[in-house]
């Protein structure tokens, strides 16, 4: 008896390490010096005062000690990180300094000699690896006349045949080509793309998932294309805590991480804003002595190290600035280095309120029992027809999309997930085959979907890609046996690069 007991302990102790090994450990906000309220009252103002944050996850003293996922959104869904996705570019660029396969003032042409220009002018000649991850490459305005890379075979050759019109180093400004050339000259020498080089010397040091993480066509990452769960991101943020070490092994060096994240650039001077502050190694400087990791639409990574603590935000929020103010004023007041009073009602509170989060619904002002079927005028995104079944209480609509149907359940007052065959309407074009920003046949097919009735003859859904920042909201207008279809895509990098899309549609009048 003894002998079974100890085996099944024996069996039963890896696999706790194991498990342990792969989340963060998880405290009480209290313990580590910050107050439930506060983390409250900030989760209440995202609620209030902002459109779409996705997840939270507070980290303080290697403790996760609040977290939170907005319904469709779970802990379980990577989300696209846009460009915080260049924190882990600069991080690929401190191991490939760390193992000598590049130096920050290596000249960026040196790199690729078969696609540099046969009179290359000065500026050029003198960009070096330190004025790409600075932001510093002289460019004034975008770096290609057409101002995006879309129809672009190489982007590398094209860049390195671009005007750069001041010194390399003398003038700072946000230049996201800068980074995927990074990108570029880590899979230049070391033989691997960024994902690949990275899975050996920290995603898997830090038990992160082999993660997807959007490529050109010449097969090199793009600087707005990794995906990650939020406590991936997380751990990020702890690892930049830890100076580069985890579970007691120095990953990066602590030189690294201190130019990385220290200001290298001015790009600014006004100091009640986040983003003027300067610039490190594509990590952004802060207020209140902290750095960050940004992305489009308040993908963040807020860490502040006289506190230990780092705020992750995945979201599809235009106003950062706003979610930023929210973090400071909600959490600053009652941070401390020390424990706090003891406060479980508010903790208790908090909890509960973590557990029921959900993205605004349509509200449903009017019960309208509701079974049609149109036909819609030919149009570009080949939508055949719509078909609504809003009478019983599991509510869905069809839509018939170049032969292919697709059922869509809809939720009301919360979200139904929905894995579809193809694609959500508004969310691919077929004339866009460059590359997929983000927006994979797998992510396309995976959405949460809200319905109700804003008025007696209007009906509105809103569908989240849940692993992704977009959203997409049809408003149905009935007008007897007519109907108008108006569509809003928010949040998505795509409605900027792509062919403009009919974003009205009408039924056919079969009369």
């Amino acid at each position: 008896m003894k002998k079974s007991f100890l085996l099944l302990i024996l069996l039963i102790i890896p696999i706790t390490f194991q498990a342990q090994g792969k989340s963060i450990e998880r405290g009480i906000p209290e313990n580590e010096g910050i107050s439930s309220k506060s983390i409250l009252e900030m989760v209440k103002r995202f609620e209030n005062e902002l459109d779409a944050i996705h997840s939270y996850m507070i980290v303080k003293n290697g403790k996760v000690i609040s977290e939170g996922w907005w319904e469709p959104y779970g802990p379980d869904n990577p989300h696209l990180l846009y460009s915080l996705t260049k924190a882990f570019i600069s991080t690929a660029v401190g191991f490939a300094v760390q193992e000598e396969l590049l130096k920050v003032e290596d000249f960026v042409i040196s790199f690729f000699p078969e696609y540099a220009p046969k009179n290359p002018n000065w500026n050029m000649q003198n960009l070096r690896v330190s004025d790409l991850l600075t932001y510093s490459t002289g460019h004034i305005g975008p770096v290609l006349k057409n101002k995006t890379r879309v129809g672009v075979e190489n982007w590398t050759q094209a860049f390195l045949e671009s005007e750069i019109k001041l010194n390399p180093g003398a003038y700072s400004t946000y230049n996201s080509y800068a980074s995927y050339i990074l990108s570029a000259i880590i899979q230049k020498v070391s033989g691997q793309n960024v994902t690949d080089y990275l899975n050996e010397r920290f995603f898997k040091p830090l038990r992160i998932d082999y993660p997807e993480w959007d490529s050109c066509q010449m097969g090199i990452n793009i600087e707005f294309g990794l995906h990650l769960k939020t406590e991936d991101i997380a751990k990020m943020g702890l690892f930049y805590l830890q100076d580069g070490a985890w579970n007691g092994k120095q990953l990066l060096s602590k030189e690294w991480i201190n130019k990385a994240t220290s200001k290298q650039v001015p790009n600014g001077n006004l100091l009640d804003n986040d983003y003027q502050q300067g610039f490190g190694y594509q990590f952004w400087i802060s207020r209140h002595n902290s750095y960050r990791g940004d992305g489009k639409d308040s993908q963040f990574c807020l860490i502040l190290p006289d506190y230990d603590m780092a705020v992750i935000t995945t979201a599809g929020e235009g106003k950062m600035q706003d979610v930023m103010d929210i973090v400071w004023e909600s959490l600053l007041p009652e941070l401390d280095n020390k424990p706090l009073k003891k406060d479980p009602v508010n903790h208790k509170i908090l909890l509960e309120k973590n557990k029921t989060l959900v993205l605004k619904t349509p509200k449903n002002k009017f019960e309208n029992k509701f079974d049609k079927e149109f036909k819609i005028q030919e149009n570009s995104l080949k939508i055949e027809s719509i078909g609504f079944n809003l009478s019983q209480s599991k509510k869905e609509i069809k839509i018939k999309i170049d032969g292919i149907n697709e059922v869509i359940q809809i939720g009301d007052g919360f979200y139904a997930k929905n894995n579809l065959r193809s694609h959500l309407p508004y969310t691919k074009h077929n004339d866009t085959n460059v590359i997929n920003f983000g927006m994979s046949e797998e992510k396309l097919k995976k959405i949460g979907t809200s319905g109700g009735w804003i008025s007696n003859d209007s009906y509105q859904i809103i569908n989240y890609l849940y692993e992704t920042p977009t959203s997409v909201v049809y408003n149905f207008i009935f007008k007897g046996d007519e109907l108008q279809w108006n569509t809003e895509v928010k949040n998505s990098l795509q409605q900027y690069i792509a062919p403009k899309m009919p974003m009205s549609l009408k039924s056919i009048n079969d009369d």
